[in-house]
Protein backbone atom coordinates (compact mmCIF):
# COMPACT_ATOMS: atom_id res chain seq x y z
CA UNK A 1 0.00 0.00 0.00
CA UNK A 2 2.64 2.89 1.39
CA UNK A 3 4.61 1.80 -2.39
CA UNK A 4 1.67 2.62 -4.23
CA UNK A 5 0.75 5.57 -2.94
CA UNK A 6 4.32 7.15 -2.98
CA UNK A 7 4.20 5.74 -7.20
CA UNK A 8 0.63 7.81 -7.36
CA UNK A 9 2.57 10.79 -5.62
CA UNK A 10 5.49 10.71 -7.99
CA UNK A 11 3.06 10.62 -11.22
CA UNK A 12 1.12 12.95 -9.93
CA UNK A 13 4.38 15.61 -9.31
CA UNK A 14 5.13 14.33 -12.66
CA UNK A 15 2.49 15.46 -14.25
CA UNK A 16 2.88 19.20 -12.76
CA UNK A 17 6.37 19.22 -14.00
CA UNK A 18 5.08 17.90 -17.52
CA UNK A 19 2.43 20.56 -17.76
CA UNK A 20 5.10 23.52 -16.51
CA UNK A 21 6.87 22.09 -19.07
CA UNK A 22 4.73 22.15 -22.09
CA UNK A 23 3.69 25.47 -21.59
CA UNK A 24 7.44 27.46 -20.37
CA UNK A 25 8.18 30.76 -21.65
CA UNK A 26 4.20 31.00 -22.99
CA UNK A 27 5.09 28.23 -25.44
CA UNK A 28 2.51 25.22 -26.24
CA UNK A 29 4.17 21.63 -26.65
CA UNK A 30 1.94 18.72 -28.49
CA UNK A 31 1.13 16.17 -25.49
CA UNK A 32 -0.99 13.53 -27.73
CA UNK A 33 1.85 11.02 -27.53
CA UNK A 34 3.34 11.64 -24.10
CA UNK A 35 1.10 8.74 -23.19
CA UNK A 36 1.93 6.23 -25.68
CA UNK A 37 5.36 6.86 -24.79
CA UNK A 38 5.32 6.20 -21.05
CA UNK A 39 3.46 3.47 -21.63
CA UNK A 40 6.30 2.02 -24.10
CA UNK A 41 8.91 2.89 -22.21
CA UNK A 42 7.65 1.58 -18.75
CA UNK A 43 7.03 -1.63 -20.44
CA UNK A 44 10.74 -2.24 -21.59
CA UNK A 45 12.26 -0.83 -18.23
CA UNK A 46 10.19 -3.87 -16.77
CA UNK A 47 11.34 -6.36 -19.59
CA UNK A 48 14.87 -4.86 -19.09
CA UNK A 49 14.53 -5.75 -15.29
CA UNK A 50 13.71 -9.47 -15.85
CA UNK A 51 10.03 -9.32 -15.63
CA UNK A 52 8.08 -11.43 -17.93
CA UNK A 53 5.60 -10.10 -20.30
CA UNK A 54 2.80 -11.49 -18.60
CA UNK A 55 3.92 -10.39 -15.14
CA UNK A 56 3.96 -7.06 -16.56
CA UNK A 57 0.35 -7.32 -18.36
CA UNK A 58 -0.91 -8.29 -15.10
CA UNK A 59 0.41 -5.04 -13.38
CA UNK A 60 -1.12 -2.84 -16.56
CA UNK A 61 -4.40 -4.64 -15.29
CA UNK A 62 -4.70 -5.83 -19.33
CA UNK A 63 -4.61 -9.33 -20.46
CA UNK A 64 -1.72 -10.66 -22.22
CA UNK A 65 -2.70 -10.40 -25.63
CA UNK A 66 -3.95 -7.03 -24.97
CA UNK A 67 -0.81 -5.97 -23.36
CA UNK A 68 0.87 -7.31 -26.66
CA UNK A 69 -1.05 -5.95 -29.08
CA UNK A 70 -0.58 -2.57 -27.70
CA UNK A 71 3.22 -2.80 -27.26
CA UNK A 72 3.07 -3.89 -31.47
CA UNK A 73 0.77 -0.78 -32.09
CA UNK A 74 2.86 1.72 -30.80
CA UNK A 75 6.28 -0.10 -31.54
CA UNK A 76 7.98 0.11 -34.44
CA UNK A 77 6.17 -0.10 -37.81
CA UNK A 78 6.93 -3.19 -40.53
CA UNK A 79 6.03 -0.64 -43.23
CA UNK A 80 8.30 2.08 -42.42
CA UNK A 81 11.04 1.27 -40.05
CA UNK A 82 13.06 3.11 -37.76
CA UNK A 83 9.92 4.62 -36.58
CA UNK A 84 6.82 3.41 -34.67
CA UNK A 85 3.67 2.78 -36.28
CA UNK A 86 1.63 5.92 -34.76
CA UNK A 87 3.75 7.64 -36.11
CA UNK A 88 4.70 6.47 -39.52
CA UNK A 89 0.70 6.60 -40.04
CA UNK A 90 0.33 10.18 -38.85
CA UNK A 91 3.53 11.60 -40.85
CA UNK A 92 1.99 9.61 -43.64
CA UNK A 93 -1.31 11.01 -43.21
CA UNK A 94 0.28 14.62 -43.01
CA UNK A 95 2.40 13.89 -46.75
CA UNK A 96 -1.23 13.69 -48.10
CA UNK A 97 -4.71 16.04 -48.30
CA UNK A 98 -7.11 13.34 -47.86
CA UNK A 99 -6.75 9.30 -47.74
CA UNK A 100 -9.48 6.85 -46.91
CA UNK A 101 -9.19 3.96 -44.71
CA UNK A 102 -8.54 1.52 -47.40
CA UNK A 103 -5.34 3.32 -48.83
CA UNK A 104 -3.53 4.08 -45.16
CA UNK A 105 -4.48 0.11 -44.77
CA UNK A 106 -2.58 -0.92 -48.38
CA UNK A 107 0.48 1.79 -47.45
CA UNK A 108 0.58 -0.62 -44.11
CA UNK A 109 0.37 -3.89 -45.54
CA UNK A 110 2.99 -5.00 -44.23
CA UNK A 111 1.39 -3.86 -40.55
CA UNK A 112 -1.75 -6.32 -38.92
CA UNK A 113 -4.70 -4.42 -40.03
CA UNK A 114 -6.35 -4.28 -36.97
CA UNK A 115 -3.56 -2.64 -35.52
CA UNK A 116 -3.75 0.08 -38.27
CA UNK A 117 -6.96 0.38 -37.40
CA UNK A 118 -6.44 1.15 -33.96
CA UNK A 119 -3.55 3.91 -34.58
CA UNK A 120 -6.21 5.61 -36.77
CA UNK A 121 -8.82 5.72 -33.61
CA UNK A 122 -6.10 6.88 -31.31
CA UNK A 123 -5.17 9.95 -33.92
CA UNK A 124 -8.84 10.47 -34.43
CA UNK A 125 -9.13 10.74 -30.71
CA UNK A 126 -6.13 12.68 -29.81
CA UNK A 127 -7.48 15.49 -32.31
CA UNK A 128 -4.00 14.91 -34.26
CA UNK A 129 -6.81 13.43 -37.35
CA UNK A 130 -9.98 14.71 -38.47
CA UNK A 131 -12.31 12.08 -39.85
CA UNK A 132 -15.26 11.74 -41.75
CA UNK A 133 -17.38 8.53 -43.22
CA UNK A 134 -17.43 5.13 -42.31
CA UNK A 135 -16.66 1.73 -42.96
CA UNK A 136 -13.87 1.12 -45.65
CA UNK A 137 -14.70 4.60 -47.24
CA UNK A 138 -13.92 6.55 -43.87
CA UNK A 139 -11.58 9.69 -44.98
CA UNK A 140 -8.86 10.77 -42.68
CA UNK A 141 -7.16 14.20 -42.90
CA UNK A 142 -4.12 15.54 -40.65
CA UNK A 143 -4.98 18.57 -38.82
CA UNK A 144 -2.74 21.41 -39.59
CA UNK A 145 -0.50 23.32 -37.53
CA UNK A 146 -2.76 26.19 -36.76
CA UNK A 147 -5.13 23.53 -36.23
CA UNK A 148 -3.40 22.24 -33.16
CA UNK A 149 -2.17 25.51 -31.98
CA UNK A 150 1.23 24.29 -32.94
CA UNK A 151 4.41 27.57 -32.37
CA UNK A 152 5.95 28.65 -34.72
CA UNK A 153 8.92 27.25 -36.14
CA UNK A 154 10.99 30.81 -35.82
CA UNK A 155 12.49 29.77 -32.31
CA UNK A 156 12.84 25.70 -33.77
CA UNK A 157 16.59 24.18 -33.05
CA UNK A 158 17.35 26.68 -29.84
CA UNK A 159 19.09 25.19 -27.14
CA UNK A 160 18.67 21.81 -28.80
CA UNK A 161 22.32 21.36 -29.44
CA UNK A 162 23.22 21.16 -25.45
CA UNK A 163 20.12 19.14 -25.03
CA UNK A 164 21.47 16.76 -26.95
CA UNK A 165 24.82 17.13 -25.41
CA UNK A 166 23.28 16.34 -22.20
CA UNK A 167 22.03 13.12 -23.21
CA UNK A 168 24.93 12.06 -24.63
CA UNK A 169 26.69 13.22 -21.51
CA UNK A 170 24.39 11.64 -18.88
CA UNK A 171 23.46 8.42 -20.98
CA UNK A 172 26.45 7.64 -23.04
CA UNK A 173 28.45 6.30 -25.05
CA UNK A 174 25.43 6.24 -27.66
CA UNK A 175 25.61 5.33 -31.18
CA UNK A 176 23.68 7.62 -33.85
CA UNK A 177 20.87 4.99 -33.85
CA UNK A 178 19.83 4.93 -30.10
CA UNK A 179 20.27 8.82 -29.90
CA UNK A 180 17.80 9.34 -32.53
CA UNK A 181 15.63 6.63 -31.14
CA UNK A 182 15.87 8.55 -27.60
CA UNK A 183 15.36 11.88 -29.24
CA UNK A 184 12.55 10.66 -31.70
CA UNK A 185 14.79 12.95 -33.87
CA UNK A 186 15.31 11.47 -37.73
CA UNK A 187 18.11 13.82 -38.69
CA UNK A 188 20.83 14.55 -35.87
CA UNK A 189 23.96 14.84 -37.67
CA UNK A 190 24.40 17.87 -38.05
CA UNK A 191 23.80 18.36 -34.37
CA UNK A 192 26.35 15.56 -33.82
CA UNK A 193 28.73 17.48 -36.21
CA UNK A 194 29.02 20.55 -34.07
CA UNK A 195 29.44 19.02 -30.56
CA UNK A 196 32.16 16.79 -32.49
CA UNK A 197 33.69 19.81 -34.32
CA UNK A 198 33.27 22.01 -30.59
CA UNK A 199 35.05 19.08 -28.69
CA UNK A 200 31.30 18.75 -26.48
CA UNK A 201 31.11 15.41 -27.37
CA UNK A 202 33.74 12.55 -28.25
CA UNK A 203 33.32 9.48 -31.15
CA UNK A 204 34.82 5.94 -31.05
CA UNK A 205 34.58 2.94 -33.36
CA UNK A 206 33.19 0.06 -31.24
CA UNK A 207 32.88 -2.96 -33.84
CA UNK A 208 30.96 -1.72 -36.46
CA UNK A 209 28.80 1.18 -35.01
CA UNK A 210 30.60 4.90 -33.69
CA UNK A 211 29.25 5.91 -30.22
CA UNK A 212 29.34 8.82 -29.09
CA UNK A 213 30.21 9.88 -25.29
CA UNK A 214 30.98 13.05 -23.50
CA UNK A 215 33.30 13.56 -21.07
CA UNK A 216 31.66 16.71 -18.76
CA UNK A 217 28.86 19.16 -19.14
CA UNK A 218 28.68 22.83 -18.27
CA UNK A 219 25.94 25.09 -19.22
CA UNK A 220 26.85 28.97 -18.00
CA UNK A 221 24.16 29.70 -15.51
CA UNK A 222 23.35 32.88 -17.40
CA UNK A 223 23.17 31.25 -20.87
CA UNK A 224 20.39 32.89 -23.10
CA UNK A 225 20.36 29.30 -24.28
CA UNK A 226 20.22 25.52 -23.32
CA UNK A 227 17.52 25.86 -20.28
CA UNK A 228 16.25 22.46 -21.57
CA UNK A 229 19.78 20.88 -20.77
CA UNK A 230 19.86 22.22 -17.59
CA UNK A 231 16.38 20.94 -17.03
CA UNK A 232 17.13 17.67 -18.18
CA UNK A 233 20.60 17.35 -15.98
CA UNK A 234 18.59 18.49 -12.91
CA UNK A 235 15.86 15.66 -13.08
CA UNK A 236 17.96 13.31 -14.22
CA UNK A 237 20.49 13.84 -11.15
CA UNK A 238 17.83 13.51 -8.66
CA UNK A 239 16.04 10.55 -10.68
CA UNK A 240 19.77 8.80 -10.83
CA UNK A 241 20.36 9.47 -7.15
CA UNK A 242 16.79 7.67 -5.58
CA UNK A 243 17.64 5.27 -7.75
CA UNK A 244 20.97 4.15 -6.74
CA UNK A 245 19.58 4.73 -3.26
CA UNK A 246 16.76 1.83 -3.73
CA UNK A 247 19.41 -0.63 -3.90
CA UNK A 248 21.19 -3.07 -1.58
CA UNK A 249 24.13 -1.92 -2.34
CA UNK A 250 23.13 1.60 -0.83
CA UNK A 251 23.02 0.95 2.59
CA UNK A 252 25.96 0.13 3.03
CA UNK A 253 27.19 3.08 1.56
CA UNK A 254 24.73 5.46 2.98
CA UNK A 255 27.43 8.37 3.50
CA UNK A 256 27.99 8.43 0.04
CA UNK A 257 24.71 7.41 -1.90
CA UNK A 258 21.62 9.74 -1.00
CA UNK A 259 20.12 13.00 -0.09
CA UNK A 260 18.67 15.50 2.08
CA UNK A 261 15.50 17.67 1.90
CA UNK A 262 15.31 20.72 4.75
CA UNK A 263 12.89 22.88 4.87
CA UNK A 264 13.20 26.33 6.74
CA UNK A 265 10.71 28.79 7.20
CA UNK A 266 11.63 33.10 7.73
CA UNK A 267 10.24 36.06 7.24
CA UNK A 268 11.54 39.84 6.58
CA UNK A 269 13.58 40.74 9.09
CA UNK A 270 14.12 37.41 10.18
CA UNK A 271 17.54 36.94 11.83
CA UNK A 272 18.49 33.78 9.43
CA UNK A 273 16.56 35.50 6.61
CA UNK A 274 19.80 35.90 4.67
CA UNK A 275 21.49 33.23 5.67
CA UNK A 276 19.01 30.42 4.73
CA UNK A 277 18.21 32.76 1.29
CA UNK A 278 22.29 32.04 0.82
CA UNK A 279 22.67 28.85 0.73
CA UNK A 280 21.89 27.77 -3.10
CA UNK A 281 24.67 30.90 -3.78
CA UNK A 282 27.19 29.06 -1.42
CA UNK A 283 27.16 25.79 -2.20
CA UNK A 284 27.57 26.82 -6.29
CA UNK A 285 30.67 28.35 -5.13
CA UNK A 286 32.42 25.65 -2.92
CA UNK A 287 30.84 22.69 -5.48
CA UNK A 288 32.27 25.01 -8.57
CA UNK A 289 35.50 25.49 -7.22
CA UNK A 290 36.34 21.84 -6.59
CA UNK A 291 35.17 21.27 -9.78
CA UNK A 292 37.72 23.76 -11.42
CA UNK A 293 40.97 21.95 -9.47
CA UNK A 294 39.76 18.55 -10.47
CA UNK A 295 39.43 20.01 -14.23
CA UNK A 296 42.56 21.30 -14.31
CA UNK A 297 44.21 17.81 -12.67
CA UNK A 298 41.95 15.54 -15.03
CA UNK A 299 43.21 17.92 -18.15
CA UNK A 300 47.46 17.55 -16.75
CA UNK A 301 47.43 13.62 -16.00
CA UNK A 302 46.23 10.59 -17.53
CA UNK A 303 42.17 9.40 -16.88
CA UNK A 304 42.78 6.41 -14.62
CA UNK A 305 41.06 2.99 -15.49
CA UNK A 306 38.45 2.84 -12.54
CA UNK A 307 36.44 5.92 -12.78
CA UNK A 308 34.17 7.21 -10.17
CA UNK A 309 31.51 9.48 -11.48
CA UNK A 310 30.12 11.47 -8.80
CA UNK A 311 26.75 13.52 -8.96
CA UNK A 312 25.83 16.02 -6.85
CA UNK A 313 22.31 18.01 -6.82
CA UNK A 314 22.04 20.83 -5.12
CA UNK A 315 18.40 22.86 -5.69
CA UNK A 316 16.63 25.39 -4.07
CA UNK A 317 12.69 26.84 -4.07
CA UNK A 318 11.70 29.88 -2.44
CA UNK A 319 7.69 30.42 -2.22
CA UNK A 320 6.03 33.34 -0.27
CA UNK A 321 3.51 32.35 1.36
CA UNK A 322 0.79 35.89 2.69
CA UNK A 323 -1.31 34.88 4.95
CA UNK A 324 -4.28 37.44 5.87
CA UNK A 325 -4.64 38.89 9.29
CA UNK A 326 -7.49 38.24 11.05
CA UNK A 327 -9.73 40.60 12.88
CA UNK A 328 -12.81 40.74 15.03
CA UNK A 329 -15.56 41.95 13.71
Amino acid sequence: MNLQVLIDSIVRQMTVLIAQLSTARGLRAPLANVANQVFLDLAEELHQQGVSRKVSADMFGLALRTYLRKIQRLSESSTEQGRSLWQAVLEYLQRHDLLTRAEVLQHFCRDDSQVVAGVLQDLSDTGLVYRAGAGPATSYRAATQAELGRVSEAGAGVGFDELIWAIVYREGPLSGEALARITRQAELETVISRLLAAGRIQSEVRGTETVYSAKDLFIPRYSPVGWEAAVFDHFQAVVQTIAARLTTEAEARSDLVGGSTYSLEVWPGHPYEQEALAQLGQFRERTSALRAKIRQHNQEHPRGSDVIHITVYGGQCVVREQREESSDV
